[in-house]
């Protein structure tokens, strides 16, 4: 299969379930590159971004999804992000040597998964996610099971150079189809035992058509137009500047007599920023109403 860096949603025609594919080419080399990951982090980073941009498919207005993992094991701190215009970044953090597998708590040891959706406009929410089993689809496909959310099935599989996502959803009954409860049930249970045949070679080399004509050559299904993904990271001088704002003048001009000049690095793409003596005389000549501790947007 060719390169792509696409999110992909489909539906079948006749029953009340979505699904989505997700590929991360290029994307997934821009981030690995400015990190030596190893292997075993790549492993969390990938399935991570990956489940990422297929919860974000639901996202309806602009804003941020952001998946975050933390615990006090091996791989102290995952975090994946994705914005609404298909901008993807991702970052992780660790101490020694982590597991290539096995339990997720032998890898993050005691913690937990928090979903935040933030929106542009309107009020954040979080969902927390228990750390269990193997994997992070084990721990979302369980967290969807036992929520009052739809239920849900994901299957991830990384690579050195692709990443790749599987997702399903039951949806509400629809007005359009008559079906009880027991017959959506069944539905439901048929979709996902087909798609546990599918293989990772499957999901990372079969292009999207030819993947879903295998698994669901009896069912009409419906691809509709992918969503563009790239790797980009939301940093910018100006919203360093800002939160150095809230440090305040007194604590800016002590780091300078201490370092000669402010230094802050962007731990998502390793972007450097520098700021002068003259710099920081201009940030509070162009901002002198704001006081330290005042949270700017």
């Amino acid at each position: 299969m060719a390169s792509l860096d696409q999110l992909l949603r489909f539906s079948f025609d006749e029953l009340d379930v979505r699904g989505e594919l997700v590929y991360l080419d290029s994307t997934w080399h821009d981030i690995v590159a400015r990190y030596d990951y190893p292997a075993s982090i790549r492993q969390q980073l990938g399935s991570a971004l990956a489940s990422v941009a297929l919860l974000s498919a639901t996202l309806k207005f602009k804003g941020t999804m952001v998946l975050q993992v933390h615990g006090d094991g091996p791989l102290r701190s995952l975090v994946a992000q994705m914005t609404n215009a298909g901008a993807l970044r991702g970052l992780a953090r660790w101490e020694g040597k982590v597991p290539a597998s096995g339990p997720l708590h032998k890898i993050y040891g005691q913690g937990h998964i928090l979903i935040s959706v933030l929106p542009e406009e309107g009020e954040r929410y979080q969902s927390i996610v228990e750390l269990s089993g193997t994997s992070l689809a084990d721990a979302l496909n369980r967290y969807f099971e036992q929520s009052e959310q739809l239920p849900s099935s994901f299957r991830l599989s990384v690579t050195d150079n692709r990443v790749a996502g599987f997702f399903l959803q039951a949806l509400p009954a629809s007005r359009h189809h008559a079906f009880s409860q027991e017959q959506r049930d069944e539905d439901w249970s048929r979709l996902n035992l087909l798609a546990d045949t599918l293989q990772e070679s499957e999901l990372l080399e079969l292009a999207p058509t030819e993947l879903l004509t295998r698994l669901y050559h009896e069912e009409q299904v419906h691809l509709y137009e992918p969503k563009p993904l790239h790797f980009a990271c939301s940093c910018s001088r100006d919203k360093v500047t800002r939160t150095l704002l809230t440090l305040g003048r007194d604590e800016l001009e002590a780091l300078l007599r201490e370092e000669g000049t402010i230094k802050v690095d962007c731990e998502f793409c390793n972007q450097h920023y520098v700021f002068y003596a003259s710099d920081v005389e201009q940030i509070f000549a162009d901002n002198d109403t704001v006081t330290p501790g005042t949270i700017l947007h």
